[in-house]
C-alpha cells in the first residue's frame, strides 16, 4: 500500500494528494463508525441472547427446587402429622407461589407454539399431582379430628369419597401416606418433571443456537472492524494505538482466557468489560454445573459417600503407590431380613447410618465407599505398626452401636474383611479382602478377619 501511494504522489499535486488522503480518510472513518454501530448492535443481541439463556436456566431450577419442597412437605404431613408442613406447603402454592411465578415468567416469553404444548402438559399434570396432595392434606386432617373452619379453603372444598370418609383415623393416615408414596405418584411426578424437561430443552436449545448466531455475528463484525483499523494505522498512528488499548488487545487478552480456560480480565473499552463480565457470569454458571455433574458422578445419592466408580478410579490411581494399601470390604450382615421386616425406607436409613460410623471412624485422608446395596469399602494407605489392632477397635466399636441403635433403627452389625498390600492397589488386593470377608461370615458374622497368606495356604 505504501507503493500505490508514492505512484499516486508521483502523478499528483500535493493538493490532490491532500484530497485524495482526506476523501480516503473520511471513507475509512465513515467505515469505522459503521462496523462500530453494527458491533455495539450485534453486542446487545448477543447480551440478550446470552440473559435469555441464564433466565431460561434460572426459572428451570427455580421450578423443579419449589416442586420438591411442595412433595417433601405434603409427605412430611402425612407421615409426622404435624400441621406446619401442611402449613408450609399451602404457604409455598398459595403465597409464595415459586412454581406458579416460574411458570408465569416462562409463559410470558415468546415461544413457538410446538415447545408450548409441552409446557402446557407440564401445568396441567402440576394441577392434577396438587389436586391429590390436597386431597391427602385433607385426609390426615379430618383423622386428625382438625377443625375444618381452620383450615384454608382449598382444603375445605376438597371433598373425600364415601368409602375415604368412612375410614378410621389410622386407615386415613395410611391412605394418605400411600397416595404420597405410591407408584402412581411417583409417575405423576415424572410425567410432570418429562414434560417439563422436553420443553426447557427445546427452548434452551433454540435460546443457545441464538447466541451462538449473535456470537459469530459480532465476531465477524470485529473482523471487518480490525481491517478498517489497519487502513486507518497507515493514516494516523495515535488514533491506531488507541484503538490497539481499547479492542485489539482486550480481544488477544480474551482469546487467551478462552484457550486456558479462565474468566476473562476487566480490560480495554465499557463495552468489551460489560462483555467480559457477562462471558465470566455464564463461566461462573458453567462451572457449578460441573462441579455438580463431577459430584453426581462420583457420590452414593443414598449415603453420600464415594461409589463404584469413584472406587474403580481409585484403583487405577493407587496401582502406582510405593506405600503399603489397605482395603476393607464391608457387608452388612442380614440387610435383607431388614428390608423383608422393617421396609426399604428402614433399610436406607440403616445404610445411611452404617455410612456415617464408617466416615466418622475413618480418617479424613481415608476413602469410604458404597459398592453398592449392603456392600461398602474403606481404601487406607500405608500400614504403620499397630494400625490392624486400630481397625479392629474402630469396627468393634461401630458393631457396637449398630447392635445398640437409637432413634428407632433395627438393630445390625458388620462383617469385615481387610487385606494390605505391599505397594500400591494390586490386583489379588480385593480378593484376599474378600477371603478374608469370606472367613468372617463363615465364622457367624458381626467381626473383622485380616488375610493371612499362610492361613490361605492352609485351607488350598
Amino acid at each position: 500500500m505504501n507503493n500505490t501511494g508514492q505512484k499516486h504522489v508521483k502523478g499528483v499535486r500535493i493538493r490532490s494528494l491532500n484530497i485524495t488522503m482526506f476523501v480516503l480518510s473520511l471513507i475509512l472513518f465513515i467505515a469505522v463508525f459503521w462496523t462500530t454501530l453494527r458491533v455495539a448492535q450485534d453486542y446487545n443481541e448477543t447480551v440478550q441472547a446470552t440473559e435469555n439463556y441464564i433466565a431460561w436456566e434460572k426459572s428451570a431450577h427455580q421450578i423443579h427446587v419449589a416442586s420438591d419442597y411442595l412433595t417433601e412437605e405434603a409427605r412430611l404431613y402425612t407421615q409426622t402429622l404435624n400441621i406446619e408442613h401442611a402449613l408450609n406447603y399451602l404457604d409455598e402454592l398459595f403465597a409464595s407461589q415459586s412454581r406458579e411465578k416460574a411458570l408465569e415468567f416462562i409463559s410470558s416469553r415468546d415461544i413457538k407454539p410446538e415447545f408450548r404444548a409441552n409446557l402446557e402438559k407440564a401445568i396441567e399434570y402440576s394441577n392434577a399431582l396438587t389436586h391429590k396432595e390436597i386431597y391427602a392434606i385433607r385426609l390426615v386432617a379430618e383423622g386428625l379430628g382438625q377443625d375444618m373452619a381452620a383450615m384454608p379453603g382449598v382444603v375445605q372444598t376438597t371433598s373425600l369419597s364415601a368409602a375415604d370418609q368412612a375410614l378410621s383415623p389410622e386407615d386415613k393416615f395410611k391412605h394418605a401416606r400411600d397416595l404420597m408414596f405410591n407408584s402412581d405418584y411417583a409417575k405423576a411426578k415424572k410425567k410432570i418433571v418429562d414434560a417439563l424437561s422436553r420443553f426447557l430443552s427445546q427452548t434452551l436449545t433454540e435460546t443457545r443456537q441464538e447466541q451462538i448466531a449473535q456470537t459469530q455475528q459480532l465476531g465477524n463484525m470485529l473482523s471487518a472492524q480490525r481491517i478498517a483499523l489497519i487502513g486507518l494505522f497507515l493514516l494516523n498512528a495515535v488514533t491506531f494505538m488507541m484503538i490497539i488499548v481499547l479492542i485489539v488487545r482486550p480481544l488477544q487478552i480474551y482469546a487467551k482466557c478462552i484457550k486456558d480456560d479462565k474468566m476473562f480480565e476487566l480490560v480495554g473499552a465499557y463495552e468489551f468489560k460489560h462483555l467480559a463480565l457477562t462471558y465470566n457470569d455464564i463461566f461462573a454458571v458453567k462451572e457449578h454445573h460441573d462441579r455438580m455433574l463431577r459430584h453426581k458422578a462420583e457420590h452414593d445419592p443414598l449415603t453420600g459417600l464415594l461409589n463404584r466408580a469413584a472406587f474403580d478410579s481409585l484403583k487405577q490411581l493407587l496401582a502406582n503407590e510405593p506405600n503399603p494399601v489397605g482395603l476393607l470390604l464391608v457387608d452388612v450382615d442380614k440387610f435383607k431380613d431388614i428390608n423383608d421386616s422393617y421396609g426399604h425406607i428402614m433399610g436406607d436409613k440403616t445404610l445411611c447410618r452404617v455410612a456415617w460410623l464408617l466416615q466418622h471412624a475413618f480418617r479424613t485422608d481415608d476413602f469410604c465407599i458404597r459398592l453398592g446395596g449392603d456392600e461398602f469399602a474403606v481404601i487406607v494407605k500405608g500400614n504403620p505398626p499397630g494400625l490392624e489392632e486400630i481397625i479392629m477397635a474402630k469396627i468393634t466399636s461401630i458393631n457396637e452401636n449398630l447392635k445398640n441403635p437409637a432413634e428407632g433403627l433395627p438393630p445390625t452389625s458388620l462383617s469385615v474383611g481387610v487385606a494390605f498390600s505391599n505397594g500400591g492397589f494390586t490386583d489379588d488386593l480385593y480378593s484376599h479382602a474378600d477371603k478374608a470377608l469370606y472367613r468372617v461370615k463363615e465364622a457367624g458374622r458381626c467381626g473383622c478377619a485380616f488375610y493371612r497368606a499362610e492361613e490361605d495356604d492352609k485351607q488350598s
